[in-house]
Formats: C-alpha cells, structure tokens, sequence
C-alpha cells in the first residue's frame, strides 16, 4: 500500500493505492463519508487481484481542511473525489460508495460523468426524495442545533435513534423525549469542540440530498443502487435504505439486495461486523 495527498482549495486530501497503479488500471475505488478510509480493510482485503483505492474524505481520519466547522455539501465533497481521481490518472474507475461516500458519488457522476464507469451507491442516504422529507429536514435542523447547544454526545444520540428508526417519519417525531447519550456509550459532558465530519456534512445539506436524476441517466456510468437485506424495504426500513429503494425508483431499476445491513461490509472496524465474506462475493457479482 502506498499513501498519497492531493491539495484542493481549503484541504489537503488522503488517498491510499493498495496494489499496483498504471494507466491502464481500472481501480476500484471505495469510499464512505463522514467514514474513513479505516473502514474498508475487510472489504479491500477480499479485492487483492485488483489495485485498490480507499481515501479520507475532507476534515475526516487525515484529511484536514483549513476550516474545520464549516458546513460541507455534496457537491464539495464531489469535487474533492474528482480531484483524487484525476490525480490517480487512469481514467474511469469502478466506485463503491455506502452511506454518505454513497451520496456524494452519485454527485460525483452528476457532476463528472467521466470519472466513473461503473457506480455502486450501497444505501444512500438521500432524503430528499422520501416522502418525509419536510420531517427529516426539520429532525436534521435539530440535530444540528443540538450539537451546537451541547455538543457532540446529544447530537449523535439523536442521529443513531434517526438511523435506526423504521419507516416514515410523522409530525409528531420531534415530541418524543431526545435519547440518552450514555444509551449509546456517548459522552455526556460537552467538550466545547465542533469540527465533527458528520454534523459538518449534517449542517451542509442534513439528510436532503436529492441526486440530479437527469444528469445520472445521461452520464455514461453504470449505477447500481444497493440495499442491505436486514435494512427494511421502502416503506418500512430504516432510512438510508429507503433512499436507496427511492434512488433506484427513480433511475428506473430495482435496487440489488446485499447481504447484511447498512453496516454489511464491516468486520470488526468500530466494533461492528456485519457479512464482510457475504457481501464482498455480491459485490464482486456486480462489477462483473
């Protein structure tokens, strides 16, 4: 594995090649956001015939940004993405994405739809085109102000019990009682910081992301939309996959069912395994 930077207005990004780079090479790429590159170990180690990029998004893991508490979009993360593609040099690339590293790849393509011929948005996040989406801008909108009132440990307990809520949101949502932090192992006293990646992508565009449909049906890119089987479906799951069945729906293909939940490809990264095996084989199926 070698490790390599690229400077873009405001940060300096980390990038890591795992495997061989010519221009001839067609990399997988894999990314996540606010996730690291740390989280891709298990996965990458069952693509070893392939050379293999994993890379920090901008203000996480070793990407630093001149501005840590500034909102950070989609769009702005799309950019940094091009940027680390075009420094590779080898042309398109295969891109997994999960989650938010989801989100902004299918930016990525709308954006640059020559940088990626294939596209694997495994559950992402995308609530601007849910039904509940006036709800979960309004829940988002909260987080945020919670983390600006009392820091990280309150804010994140209220995005994992958004995380893990099933099915539609309704009006009545932001009355329950706000979570525990200690519930969730998460501190309790407020340690004055606020250079957080997920509530900087929080305040930047919250759970509203609405992918230019237009723009992915023109672009040249293959895309796939991905759900976790153990996520729920499109009424009733959890919210990140939801977006990936709305996604699907709107580029007019069903999404493909992996194996796991939105946490599927880990393998002890965080403390969380999901069917790393399972899920790198049907991964492996699609970019066939």
């Amino acid at each position: 594995m070698s490790t390599h930077t690229a400077t873009v207005t405001g940060a300096t990004l980390t990038y890591d090649v795992h495997g061989d780079l010519t221009p001839d090479t067609v990399p997988l790429v894999l990314i996540g956001s606010p996730m690291d590159a740390s989280g891709f170990g298990t996965l990458a180690s069952h693509f070893t015939d392939r050379t293999v990029v994993t890379y920090d998004p901008r203000n996480a893991g070793r990407s630093v940004r001149d501005d840590a508490t500034a909102p950070l979009t989609p769009q702005q993360h799309a950019d940094d993405l091009h940027a680390v593609l075009q420094a590779l040099g080898t042309g398109p690339v295969d891109l997994f994405g999960s989650s938010g590293g989801a989100v902004n790849a299918l930016a990525l393509v709308a954006a640059y739809p020559n940088d990626a011929r294939l596209l694997v948005a495994h559950e992402p996040p995308a609530g601007g085109v849910l039904p509940d989406r006036e709800v979960l801008s309004a829940v988002c909108a909260d987080m945020v102000a919670t983390y600006d009132s009392s820091g990280l440990g309150p804010a994140m307990a209220k995005f994992i019990a958004l995380v893990m809520h099933r099915g539609e949101l309704d009006s009545t949502y932001l009355t329950q009682p706000a979570p525990d932090p200690a519930m969730f192992g998460l501190p309790t006293e407020d340690d004055g910081s606020r250079t957080d990646p997920l509530m900087a992508n929080m305040r930047g565009n919250g759970a509203g992301f609405a992918p230019d449909i237009d723009a992915l049906k023109s672009a040249p890119t293959q895309i796939v939309l991905a759900v976790g089987e153990e996520s729920g479906g499109p009424v009733d799951g959890e919210m990140a996959g939801r977006g990936g069945y709305a996604v699907a729906a709107l580029l007019g293909a069903p999404p493909v069912v992996f194996p796991g939940a939105h946490q599927g490809f880990l393998g002890g990264e965080f403390g969380q395994t999901g069917k790393p095996t399972e899920f790198a084989a049907k991964l492996r199926e699609v970019l066939a």
